[in-house]
């Protein structure tokens, strides 16, 4: 995960594709962004005279998000992209940002992903778990929008986006899971065995886009390590803070 210090100052540009964003998910989406920097544009692009987006229209001036209007001449949802996407590279060229949030579900947006983070900017996309790979990749981050909400119904796969684990075995049943948190650790780890969490995360993060502790039913990345029984966690002072605590991690 990146440092907080390096995020709070970017000033992003928020398009959200209404055709596949769930409005009841904006409130703790856009606090979500947050967290990566300022929404200094807020842009929502659909067919407004459209009774399917009904429920997208008393959030607008609420969160303050700008409707920009997109009649569907062949198909609403082609007609919507292009003018979401032809909209991102005018916001591109005018070089007044450090990254886009794209919220939408589509693959349509993978290229534009791509050309945003080939110009040097980064790219944190939202959608939900259907979305597929091509656009995942794309994005320095993405954060699948089902862990925005309560989890109410849990449920179980052998994927990266598992709603949540019972038990250490559970983990361990979960291969691709456990690939990817021994390649991040190998890569982190010190002679000594022992791998900063910190560290660890950001390489998480460059290993998956779309990695999130959350996407397992854990806030945090040390309840993760701490649950999958692959791994020993200990808290140190730290370097520069005794009063704080450093969380090292080593395989067993």
């Amino acid at each position: 995960m990146l440092a907080e210090s390096s995020l709070s100052g970017k000033r992003l540009a928020v398009l959200i594709d209404a055709d596949n964003a769930n409005a009841k998910l904006i409130e703790p989406l856009l606090k979500e962004i947050s967290k990566f920097g300022t929404a200094t544009v807020k842009r929502i692009y659909g067919d407004w005279t459209s009774p399917q987006l009904n429920s997208w229209k008393n959030k607008l001036n609420e969160f303050a998000i700008l409707p920009m209007q997109q009649f569907g001449y062949t198909t609403g949802k082609n007609s919507t992209d292009s003018a979401l996407i032809i909209d991102a590279m005018d916001l591109l060229y005018t070089e007044k940002f450090d990254g886009f949030c794209i919220v939408s579900s589509d693959s349509d947006f993978t290229r534009l992903a791509s050309r945003i983070r080939e110009s040097g900017l980064s790219v944190y996309g939202f959608g939900e778990q259907k979305t597929p790979g091509s656009f995942v990749a794309a994005c320095d981050k993405f954060i699948y929008t089902e862990i925005l909400e309560p989890l109410e119904k849990e449920k179980e796969n052998n994927s990266l986006s598992t709603a949540n684990f019972e038990n250490s075995k559970t983990f361990k049943s979960n291969r691709k899971l456990v690939k990817l948190l021994k390649d991040a650790y190998e890569a982190k780890a010190g002679e000594d065995g022992w791998a900063n969490l910190g560290l660890l995360g950001n390489q998480l993060n460059q290993l998956s886009s779309s990695f999130d502790p959350r996407n397992f039913g854990y806030k945090k990345l040390g309840e993760l390590f701490r649950n999958i029984d692959l791994f020993e966690v200990k808290e140190i002072p730290h370097k520069k803070n005794p009063l704080a605590k450093e969380l090292l991690v080593k395989l067993k």
